[in-house]
């Protein structure tokens, strides 16, 4: 059990938004932060920029120009984890929260957030992850996404009520919270958060998930970019498994037994019919899920999302399920 001084009556926030190329977003991520109805005396903004090699630092820079309390560094580590750490390190906040470059957040997202952390007790406060897109196929994704069907148990990404969950999109708590149980892990070129998350149940905290802390998540605009996204998941998965054994459910290996299994049927295949038809027997179970979830949710948003639906939830389970198996072979010496 994690335990806290009392917050002041205001209490010091800092927002803490690791980039890296990324011009097409960060003006908005951070005309958001600027916006907040939260007293702007006690509010500071970090970029920590990872060796960006697009506009992404003269945007910052220029938005930044004669403001007080923000303040634009270069990131030596890169990483998103690396530049939250640094700037976990040099922020004055009570509070802190952690951005994603990739995030637009509501006027009244800081008051909700101290409000909601204030109230609760929990240790990590955050909102959902309101996934958005700009194009047909980002819409399409953003719609697959938000739904228990792409993402499984992950109830941060579509949760309408306020509730406990086991991680949070942009988690915002005490500094001291970083104090006690460390900082991001940095090896974690992905899934940063997750293991954060774990290590603080592991220490008894509580996390919560309200709605009310309202933000918007770009999500990725393209097919190839998703596959590549969620290749990354599955793949640093494993080693956050490794280092939280207890946190292991049995959603985490949904997406590689399925691509297991139809990798095995179809290798089978070539030498016994029980293979084949185990193969179509995968496949076609898999399809009619597919096809039933896929109708559901544009029924929801819109039937001219359907076939996209259909792809965007193969590319979803397929690139997890892969990079996962990628990374059990890769990580295999860190079971022992």
């Amino acid at each position: 059990m994690l335990t806290y001084p009392p917050l002041p009556v205001l209490p010091r926030v800092s927002l803490l938004i690791a980039m890296r190329n990324e011009a097409d977003y960060i003006a908005k991520c951070v005309q958001s932060a600027l916006r907040q109805d939260y007293p702007a005396e006690h509010l500071e903004i970090f970029v920590l920029d990872g060796n960006s090699d697009d506009a992404s630092w003269q945007i910052v820079e220029q938005l930044f120009q004669g403001r007080a309390n923000c303040f634009l560094l270069p990131n030596p580590g890169i990483t998103q984890s690396a530049g939250w750490n640094l700037g976990i390190r040099l922020c004055n906040g009570d509070i802190i929260g952690i951005v994603s470059a990739h995030s637009e957040l509501a006027a009244d997202y800081v008051s909700t957030a101290v409000e909601t952390l204030r109230r609760s007790g929990a240790d990590l406060v955050g909102g959902p992850a309101r996934a958005h897109g700009e194009s047909q196929t980002a819409r399409a994704i953003a719609i697959a996404t938000s739904t228990a069907f792409g993402v499984g148990g992950a109830r941060f990404h579509y949760t309408k009520r306020e509730e406990a969950v086991d991680t949070v999109f942009m988690g915002v708590c005490r500094k001291e919270m970083y104090q006690q149980i460390g900082g991001f892990d940095e090896e974690m070129v992905r899934d940063q958060d997750d293991e954060l998350s774990y290590r603080l149940l592991a220490r008894g905290g509580r996390i919560v998930c309200n709605p009310a802390i309202r933000s918007i998540y770009y999500n990725r605009s393209t097919l190839r970019s998703l596959w590549r996204q969620y290749v990354q998941y599955g793949f640093w998965k494993v080693r956050v498994l490794q280092k939280h054994l207890r946190q292991m459910r049995l959603r985490h290996f949904i997406p590689p037994l399925f691509v297991a299994s139809l990798i095995a049927s179809a290798a089978l295949s070539l030498f016994s019919p029980v293979g084949w038809f185990s193969f179509i027997f995968i496949l076609l179970a898999y399809l009619a899920a597919n096809l039933t979830a896929s109708a559901w949710a544009a029924g929801h948003h819109g039937w001219r999302y359907f076939p996209l639906l259909m792809i965007v939830y193969a590319i979803l389970h397929l690139s997890y399920g892969l990079g996962f198996l990628a990374g059990l072979v890769k990580f295999a010496h860190r079971w022992r």
